[in-house]
Formats: structure tokens, sequence, C-alpha cells
């Protein structure tokens, strides 16, 4: 009888079962697991717990009964919503401006942990790196206001903003930027990229400086330049990071920054600027508002279909041969 009969026939071992594993690593590294409760009770308070207000976007919502005891309705606000014309000029907009910041903000922020990473003096780098992150850490609140007095227009004996200023002293006609809906996404594209671009340089110099240094080191004795280098040896062991970072950019393609439009945008602009988020507030909070039912079912779908988009891109990149999010 061979050797591979005689492991087929002995008796086979019981594998413990889920529970008694969980328990046996609960009674082993408890320590680590009470650090993670108050994280979890914070979630469920937080982020499950108001999951019960999803039901309104399928009733008609009435103050003094509740939210459970509020007459159902069904699809009748997702009806009312795909109808709405302000809505879908909304959700085109959003849609527009998050691609937008894909392409280019995403581009242009992988170029410039590029640029930083390849910068030979280290107090350059630094000074860089400082001036890159520093917006990051502004409000949106301040962070617009700054926006608005660099772009404001002349008006009587006030000489309107530093970009104004240079575009008169270049002869040119002064240009009241934040009241022109043909430029107001670029200046939402621009504004959120300069921004954003601190965190998301930190996780790609972060990437790179996870590259082996003998591979350069190899491609140098071969006779690679510095471009070289760039394109076959950093970009792809970069890659896998930009994927994680595009996939999170994915789940917000149907949502929108609301503390960067709502401080800059206008009456002027809410062709090209009013989102989603600016909506579904004006709707439920806004002056002439209290449609919580209404603003409820435009979360509800957008969130579920930023979802599937997502698992669409996660499943598209993993068939790449490069590493999801899950």
């Amino acid at each position: 009888m061979s050797s591979a009969t005689l492991a087929k026939s002995g008796p086979r071992i019981a594998r413990p079962g889920i529970w008694q594993r969980f328990r046996t690593a609960v009674r082993k590294y408890w320590f680590i697991y009470l650090l993670a409760v108050p994280g979890l009770i914070s979630i469920g308070l937080f982020n499950y717990k108001p999951m019960y207000g999803i039901l309104l976007a399928f009733k008609d919502f009435n103050i003094r009964a509740g939210i459970w005891n509020s007459p159902w309705v069904g699809l009748k606000h997702f009806r009312g919503m795909f109808n709405d014309p302000v809505f879908r000029q909304a959700f085109r907009n959003t849609v527009l401006i998050n691609i937008y910041n894909l392409v280019f903000g995403s581009g242009f922020i992988v170029f410039l942990a590029l640029m930083i990473n390849e910068l030979k003096f280290r107090w350059v780098k630094s000074v860089v790196q400082t001036f890159v992150y520093l917006p990051y850490f502004l409000s949106w609140v301040i962070f617009s206001g700054i926006v608005m007095v660099f772009l404001s227009s002349p008006a009587g004996a006030d000489p309107g903003g530093l970009v104004n200023q240079l575009i008169v002293a270049f002869g040119g006609a002064p240009i009241d930027f934040l009241k022109r809906p043909e430029m107001f996404r670029a200046i939402l594209i621009i504004t959120n990229t300069i921004k954003t671009a601190g965190y998301s340089t930190i996780i790609y110099l972060a990437a790179i400086a996870g590259v082996s240094p003998s591979l350069y080191e190899s491609a140098a004795i071969d006779g690679a330049n510095r471009r070289h280098m760039l394109l076959f040896i950093t970009l792809p062991r970069i890659l896998p990071s930009i994927c994680v970072m595009l996939i999170l950019s994915l789940a917000g393609l149907f949502a929108s920054n609301f503390d960067q439009v709502y401080n800059l945008y206008s009456n002027f602009v809410l062709s090209t600027g009013d989102v989603i988020s600016t909506y579904t507030y004006r709707v439920g909070l806004g002056a002439g508002g209290g449609k919580f039912e209404y603003a409820t079912a435009m979360g509800l779908l957008l969130n579920v279909m930023g979802m599937v988009v997502v698992l669409a891109a996660n499943r598209f990149i993993k068939k790449m041969d490069v590493m999801g999010i899950f």
C-alpha cells in the first residue's frame, strides 16, 4: 500500500470551529481587542445606528408620527428625483467635476510626488513639501476665503485680488472669476487639487520610499538614466498605491465636497457649480426646504451607486494583477 493511500486512510484531525478559534484568539490577544472596543462602539453609534433613517426615503415623513409610524410611499421620492430637472443638472455637475478631478487632479498629484522625490537637495525638498502640505491643514472656510481674496474683481477703489492685478498689469481686462459659470468648474478642480495634494503626496512618497535602492543601482550599472528609472522602476512599484487611491476616489464619484462648493459658489454659477450635496442641503435644510425624505432618497441612491462603482473598479483592478482594497 502506497504512502498516499495510508495518508488518506489515517485518522482525520477535526479542525476547531470558528467560535472556538475566536475564543482562543480573544483569550490570547485580549488587550488588543480591548483597544479596539472604543472604535467599534463609535462606529456602531455614529455609522450604523443612523442607518435607521434610510426608511425616510420610502415614507412621507410626519414629524409628529415619527419615522416608523409615517406612511409608506414606496418609490415615490425616487420617481420625483428622476423627473426633477434641478437634480439632473446637479447630478451632471457632480459627475463632471469628479471625473475632471480624477483625470487632472490625481494625475497632477502623482506627477508632483514623483518630482518631489527627484529633488536632490534635502532643504529644497523640505521647503517644497511644507508648502504642499500646508493647505491641507486649513479648513475649507479659511481656504475658500483666501481663494476669494486672490480672485476678487476690482470694485471702486478696490484694485481687486492678486490675479486680477496681474491681468491688469499685463494690459488685460479684469475678470470676475467667481461669477463666470464657464470658469467655476476649473476653479473647483484647481483649488481641490491644491488643498488635497499634501495628503496624497505623503502616500505616494511613502510608497516610493519602499522601493529597494538595489533596483536603481542595478539600473544605473546597466546604463539607465533618471527617466528610465522613473518610468520602469518607480512608477510600476507605486502602481498598487495609485490604484488604491483611484478606487477611494471613485467611491466619491457621485458625491461632492460640500464645504468647498458651498463656500465658493453663488447664484451666478448654479448652472455649472450646483452639485448634489448643495442641492440636498437646500432641499433638506435650506430656505424653503424641509423635504427630509427627498434628501434621504438622493443620499441613498448616490451612495448605492458609489458602492457599485467601487466594487466594479476593485474587480477590474484585480484583473490587472494589482491588489485592490479588498
